[in-house]
């Protein structure tokens, strides 16, 4: 656009620019024709550097199917990437997401200031909200990836107790195998052996090689795993009675930000305008949403 032309627009006008004109041409880069979407209040109540960056910068792992990573390594697509853009839409801004090894490597990089907010899916916990607001989208149970093929034995979460279970480090299938370990223990069976790995990707090559015999994972990336290699996987749920229940899935934002409440501000007007909706249906994960979006729900 000519600078002629750029100079007879009006300030509104020029506020969405970026947004509406993103390059397009990295996959990881905004969403074109936020203009169309965006909300000027909410990109009002931006904190002043994500306004003047013009950029949200996420930090994700490889996590199918919320993040698929190309071969390129930094191709995404996914759950997350279409919620991010979504966000991004309404906010009058773009977002970028950069492949981290892990959660601590999004936590300590949020602190450092790297990236303003990780999508999990990670649990609400109290002690995170100290650090972290926590913007509540979705909710899930804990299972367990088996390959048809394992001598593990493995035909209901009972007879996880004294297997080698791989996880996520630092994720929410740590917490839960903390939960059934006690269970087992209590029943006089041993403990499960969690193993710690840095993505999914990681955590199912583990369990297909034999070197864990089940892979602790959500629900839905359960599903999608069976979905990618037919008749290659079963998989089990942990109960009640093990501890599981149903956990509150969130998105972190440095509290120190102050972006977490225009993040949920943002989740509210994607739910109005049924993005949220028609993203969750489109990839099957009706049974985890949530009626509305809640920040900080594990400290109330």
């Amino acid at each position: 656009m000519r600078l002629r032309a750029l100079l007879s627009l009006p300030l509104a006008a020029l506020l969405f620019l970026p947004a509406a004109c993103g390059d397009g041409d990295d996959d990881n880069k905004g969403t074109t024709g936020a203009a169309a979407k965006a909300d000027p209040a909410l990109n009002a109540s931006l904190p002043e550097a994500i306004k003047k960056a013009g950029v949200i910068r996420f930090a994700g792992d490889s996590h199918p199917p919320y993040r698929i990573v190309g071969p390129d390594g930094k191709t995404v697509t996914g759950i997350d990437r279409e919620i991010q853009e979504a966000l991004g839409a309404v906010l009058g801004v773009k977002t970028e997401i950069e492949i981290v090894a892990g959660l601590p490597a999004a936590l300590t990089g949020m602190q450092s200031g790297r990236y303003d907010a990780f999508n999990g899916p990670v649990k609400d916990t109290a002690e995170r909200e100290k650090e972290f607001d926590a913007v509540v989208w979705m909710v899930t149970r804990t299972a367990y990836l088996i390959p048809k093929d394992s001598k593990a034995g493995i035909k209901t979460s009972d007879d996880l107790c004294g297997k080698k279970v791989a996880g996520t480090s630092g994720s929410i299938i740590e917490d839960q195998i903390k939960k059934l370990t006690t269970w087992c223990t209590g029943k006089g069976k041993p403990a499960p052996t969690f193993i710690g790995l840095a993505d999914t990707n990681a955590i199912i090559l583990a369990a297909k090689s034999g070197r864990a015999d089940a892979a602790g994972m959500t629900e839905s990336a359960a599903i999608d795993a069976m979905a990618k290699e037919k008749d290659a996987y079963t998989y089990v749920s942990q109960t009640d009675e093990q501890g599981a229940g149903v956990d509150q899935l969130a998105m972190l934002v440095p509290k120190s930000s102050k972006l977490g409440p225009v993040i949920l501000q943002a989740f509210k007007a994607i739910f109005a305008n049924g993005e949220y909706k028609r993203i969750m249906d489109k990839y099957g994960l009706q049974k985890v949403v949530v009626t509305e979006p809640k920040m900080n729900t594990a400290a109330g």
